[in-house]
Parts: structure tokens; C-alpha cells; sequence
């Protein structure tokens, strides 16, 4: 069964990418983990001199302060080596982690092992690596403290009353506080790395949306200013092709300046042509900030329009029937998120693509449709998730061997379209997957988007419908 997958996004995880890795891997800053160690030192301290002189415990102090002071010393030296704004390698907080799950075991060794109740706080470490380490290094954490408290069971100063009694502790008291710890370092080890991970996802899809608005954003900047361009020198072109000709006319009888003349009425058009072409995807004046829906949709559409595959519209934009012709804003967000599903569509379908749009004085609405096998129910669930893949049979990636989808395309264009104010919803033509398309009928994936219109549509008719003057570009 062939798989769909999301639009690829590849140039923008390029981009992306490295930035995301060298911000996770370096993320964690030396000061950071040397505040945390001093808050344990401190806890370390009180709570030896509370266990001693209110309830009466007899502990090796001389040990325990050598156990804390190497904690300190790695501290001290730790701020007098490096400064304080340094960000640790994923390998120095490797070492730093693993010196306090052993310092901390040390403790725990002196004064009564598992008996003591403070032996759950070998968790710390654990948690830390889990959102910030690799798995492999987390794993690693993990395991030396499974070992270090599965030694404190047997290996360990029991605790001990002034009077020199030993303070019992039950057996199976120690069996269950063991695997309550053991249980915790899987649990919250998990957990937070996988809480971690999906915000590093998000984190990684968001910044990816943000760069592909910024570029829409750039491509109509530009574009608006070689129109505006044009627009201003229209005038003085008109003027110097209406001078050239009339001195054409008046030179009959000096060829050379004759020549001149035309020469510079040609180079004139030139320039007209030129600036034309540059200018015509689009205006910056107020007049570009609305369009009507048929336009839009064209304007989205006209990338992929030539991949042969067919793109049917309803309304067509030329003869542009709908009832009523809704105007609406033209945003960079808009366009590009219509032209991803629009290219995912493209990319999926057999042989026609249609691009419905209706309007009603509550709701704009625009349906996208294919004749391709649509979404595979193994991800309609999670359209709209990043880094959503799926491993496509043979046959699917021999059909498409330059496609690598993982779902940020349409992430991107949700983010974007929601953005907007719009919803979307994702469906299939048929309720089960269909085995075979059926080319040149409405039997694949579905996406509907919808807009409240008082949202998506420009007011023509109110009061505030006169545009204004065109305001300059801002730096």
C-alpha cells in the first residue's frame, strides 16, 4: 500500500538545522549547574547538623565534610577556571553530572545508604541529563546511578543513635525505597526526555515557519519595491519616449541625430519592459494589500501550475463567478500556506487537482482536493505535527526518489494559515484507503480551510474602505 507523506520541507531543515543542534548541545550554561551544586552543598550541611543535633544521630562528620567539600572545591575551581557565561559541551556536563551522582552516593554511603530518605534526590541528575543530554549520555547517568544505589543497599555506614544503637530499618522497607528510586530513574528519565524532545521539535518547526514568512515576506517586499519603482518612473519615460518621438519627426533631415533620437525612445521602451517584468509579481501600494479570493488562489497556485499536473478551480479566477466576489487580504502567511497544500496536493495527485472556494457573509471557505490515494491513516491523525515520517513501500519511492517528507511542509502552512484566523481540517474522499486512485475523480485527500469573513474579508463598502496614500517603505 503506498504511503502519502507531508511536504517536504529539506532547504529550510538545512538552514535550520546545525542552528538547533549547536544550541541544544550548548545550551546549558556552567553557571547554571554550579548555583544548583552550591543549593546542595548548603542542603548537605543543614541537614547533617539537623540530623545530629535535633535528632540525635551519631555521623562520621569529619567524612561527610570531606564528601562536601570536594563538591565545593569542584565549585570553586569551576569558577576561577572558566567564566561564568561559558556553555558546557554535551561531555563536560557529562563529567559534572556523574561527579555529583558519586558525590552524592558518597553521602549516602556515610550516613545509613537507603535508609536514608534523602537517597531519592539521586534523581536530580538523572532529570538534568534527560533534558539536556543525548540518550545515549542519559542512558549512561542513568545506569552509574541504578548501580551506585544497587551497591548502597549492600555497602553502607548503618545509622546510628547517639547512644551507639543502630537505627533498624526493615528489609523490605530497603527492597521497596530500591525500586521505587529504580522505578523513578526509568520514569522520569522518559518522561522528560520526552517532553524535552518534542519542545526541541516545536521549537525546531517554529523556527522553520517563521524563516519561510520572513522569505514570503522578503520575495513581496521586493517585488513591491520594483513596483513602486516602475509606478514613479513611468512618468519621466513617458515624457522622454514623447520628446524622442517628436524629434524624430523634426530631425528628417539630420540622419545622425535622427538615429540619436530613436536610439533613445528604444532605450526608453527598454526600460519600461524591464521594469514591467521585474514588477509584475506584485505591488507594494495599498492596492496589493487586497485582491480579490479568485486572484489569491491563482497567485498561490502559479508555482506548480506547470508540473502536469492539472489544477482546476471553482470559481475559474478568470471569469471569476463567484456570488458575492468576496475582497480579501493579501498576507505573505496566507499565500505561502495555500501554495504548500496546494504543492502537497500536486505532489500526491494522479492527474487534477481542484481548488474550490466559496464565500457567505459569515465564512469564506476554500477546499483543496485531489484524485490521488490520499492520506495514509497512519498519520491523518497527525497532519499538522513536524517531523512525521513514514517509510513508503519500493514502489512509492522509486516514484518519487527525490522525496523525503516529514511533515513540515504542512506544519508550516497550518502554522501559517491558523495564524491567519483560519481552521483546518484534514480528510480523506473515501472513508477507507482506497488501493487504486481513480484518476480524474475527487478520491484523495481533502483539506478544508475556512475563514470567518469578517477576518479574511476586506470591507469595500464601509467607511473605512478608502485606501489612502501609499506610505514609504519602512527600514
Amino acid at each position: 500500500m503506498t504511503q502519502r507523506k507531508p511536504t517536504n520541507a529539506a532547504p529550510l531543515i538545512a538552514q535550520s538545522g546545525p542552528l538547533i543542534e549547536h544550541s541544544r548541545n550548548n545550551g546549558v550554561r556552567l553557571r547554571t549547574l554550579v548555583v544548583l551544586r552550591w543549593i546542595a552543598v548548603f542542603g548537605q550541611i543543614v541537614t547533617l547538623l539537623v540530623a545530629q543535633r535535633v535528632f540525635g544521630l551519631d555521623l562520621n562528620l569529619g567524612l561527610c565534610f570531606m564528601a562536601i567539600g570536594a563538591a565545593a572545591i569542584a565549585n570553586v575551581i569551576a569558577i576561577f577556571v572558566y567564566p561564568e557565561s561559558k556553555r558546557l559541551s554535551e561531555r563536560e556536563v557529562t563529567f559534572m553530572l556523574l561527579f555529583d551522582t558519586v558525590q552524592l552516593s558518597a553521602m549516602l554511603f556515610l550516613t545509613g545508604g537507603l535508609s536514608n530518605p534523602f537517597a531519592l534526590l539521586i534523581l536530580v541528575p538523572v532529570t538534568i541529563a534527560a533534558t539536556t543530554l543525548s540518550t545515549p549520555l542519559t542512558a549512561m547517568i542513568g545506569a552509574a546511578s541504578i548501580a551506585l544505589i544497587s551497591l548502597l543497599v549492600r555497602y553502607h555506614l548503618p545509622l546510628r543513635l547517639a547512644s551507639g544503637a543502630v537505627v533498624p530499618m526493615p528489609d523490605i522497607y530497603v527492597f521497596g525505597f530500591w525500586t521505587a528510586i529504580v522505578v523513578g530513574i526509568f520514569f522520569l528519565g522518559a518522561y522528560a526526555r520526552r517532553v524535552t524532545a518534542e519542545i526541541n521539535t516545536m521549537s525546531r518547526a517554529l523556527l522553520a515557519a517563521q524563516m519561510a514568512l520572513a522569505r514570503e515576506q522578503k520575495i513581496t517586499d521586493l517585488a513591491g519595491v520594483v513596483a513602486a519603482t516602475a509606478h514613479e518612473l513611468g512618468t519621466p519615460l513617458a515624457t522622454i519616449k514623447l520628446t524622442s518621438s517628436e524629434l524624430i519627426s523634426d530631425l528628417q533631415e539630420a540622419p545622425d541625430l535622427r538615429e540619436d533620437a530613436i536610439l533613445i525612445r528604444d532605450q526608453a521602451d527598454r526600460c519600461r519592459d524591464i521594469l514591467h517584468s521585474m514588477g509584475r509579481a506584485g505591488k507594494d501600494d495599498l492596492h496589493l494589500h487586497q485582491t480579490p479570493l479568485c486572484a489569491l488562489l491563482q497567485e498561490a497556485a502559479e508555482p506548480h501550475l506547470d508540473r502536469g499536473i492539472k489544477v482546476i478551480f471553482n470559481p475559474d479566477p478568470v471569469a471569476c463567478g463567484l456570488n458575492p466576489k468576496p475582497v480579501v487580504w493579501r498576507r505573505p502567511e496566507i499565500i505561502h500556506g495555500l501554495r504548500n497544500l496546494i504543492q502537497n496536493a500536486v505532489d500526491f495527485a494522479e492527474s487534477t487537482v481542484w481548488v474550490d472556494a466559496s464565500c457567505t457573509d459569515e465564512q469564506v471557505s476554500i477546499r483543496i482536493i485531489d484524485d490521488g490515494r490520499g492520506f495514509s491513516q497512519q498519520v491523518i491523525g497527525r497532519i499538522g505535527d513536524p517531523y512525521i515520517t513514514v517509510n513508503a513501500p519500493a514502489g512509492e519511492r522509486a516514484k518519487r526518489p527525490e522525496y523525503k517528507g516529514m511533515g513540515l511542509g504542512l506544519f508550516i502552512a497550518k502554522t501559517l494559515l491558523e495564524r491567519s484566523g483560519a481552521e483546518l481540517l484534514f480528510a480523506n474522499a473515501h472513508d477507507s484507503y482506497a488501493l487504486q486512485p481513480e484518476p480524474g475523480t475527487r478520491c484523495g485527500a481533502i483539506v478544508d480551510i475556512s475563514w470567518p469573513a469578517e477576518v479574511f474579508c476586506v470591507d469595500t463598502h464601509g467607511a473605512g474602505s478608502k485606501l489612502g496614500a501609499n506610505q514609504p517603505f519602512q527600514a
